[in-house]
């Protein structure tokens, strides 16, 4: 398992899976899109299992200590 790192040097300091320079969010994305996670492998090849849970980890864990505001 790789993790999520935040560098200011890989895509402007947007958290990315450790190691590459794919960011989280377009793993949230295609996800949200209901791409299951083998169809995201198969886009991204290098990508485990575990590396797509923590995108949904780390996602979980900024959104709790977050003060959330109504989208209208």
């Amino acid at each position: 398992m790789r993790g999520i790192e935040v560098n200011p040097e890989i895509l402007s300091g947007k958290p990315v899976i450790n190691g590459t320079r794919i960011p989280v969010y377009v793993i949230l994305n295609l996800l949200s899109e209901s791409y299951s996670i083998n169809e995201i492998i198969e886009i991204y090849p290098d990508l485990t299992r575990e590396d797509i849970l923590e995108c949904i980890k780390y996602a979980s864990k900024v959104i709790e200590r977050q003060e959330i505001y109504e989208i209208t």
